[in-house]
């Protein structure tokens, strides 16, 4: 079965690098909700639970991106 992203192409991965850890709070892709805070991190995956309804998901550590952690080089711009 296709998703969405399969069948559109659309690319979730950050285009930069990030260190994600237990205990963030992380927003996946580029959509600014839902929140989810990491509850542990293993190799490329992460175990989060979405903040407001308190249900788990993996996700992949490329698409989780910090809420208010942007990266310095973007910053500058």
């Amino acid at each position: 079965m296709s998703s969405y992203s399969d069948v559109f192409s659309i690319d979730h991965d950050r285009g930069y690098d990030e260190d994600i850890h237990a205990g963030d709070l992380v927003r996946t892709g580029p959509n600014l909700f839902p929140h989810f805070e990491v509850v542990a991190v293993h190799g490329d995956k992460a175990w989060v639970r979405n903040v407001q309804t308190g249900a788990d998901h993996l996700a992949m550590i490329c698409r989780c991106r910090k809420i208010n952690g942007q990266p310095i080089a973007q910053a500058a711009e």
